[in-house]
């Protein structure tokens, strides 16, 4: 896979990703796909006083959706679920130390799972 131009880091959460799994009874659940290269990830939130205490993702994809559904998760454990909803596509990337340009799309679906669980969480609790 290093022929493809990924980083050291990229490769060390595909090998070891961390946060893999499901949460039962999830305070937010989130789900995106890629329907052009087929990658689907999913991801599962805990939330306590409006802070991620846990977060889990399983993700159906390509090295790269893997390993930034573990790195979106490592970003995203112990922060207000606003300071998580302003993790961005090119942060996922950058902590990451880059992706190569036809893998972006990758770090777009981890960022917007996240939201979307977060999304899920405030439509649960009544929050706008």
């Amino acid at each position: 896979m290093t022929e493809v131009g990924y980083s050291e880091k990229v490769m060390e959460h595909f090998m070891n990703p961390r946060n893999v799994g499901v949460i039962e009874n999830a305070d937010g659940y989130g789900k995106v796909g890629n329907p052009t290269c087929g990658d689907l990830m999913e991801i599962f939130i805990s939330v306590k006083d409006d802070i991620i205490t846990d977060i889990k993702f399983r993700t159906f994809g390509c090295g790269s959706a893997i390993a930034t559904s573990s790195m979106v998760t490592e970003m995203a454990k112990g922060k207000n679920i606003d300071e998580a909803m302003k993790i961005t596509r090119n942060d996922v990337a950058d902590e990451l130390d880059g992706l190569p340009a036809k893998k972006m799309h990758c770090s777009n679906l981890a960022a917007d799972a996240l939201h979307e669980a977060i999304k899920d969480y405030k439509k649960k609790k009544g929050i706008e």
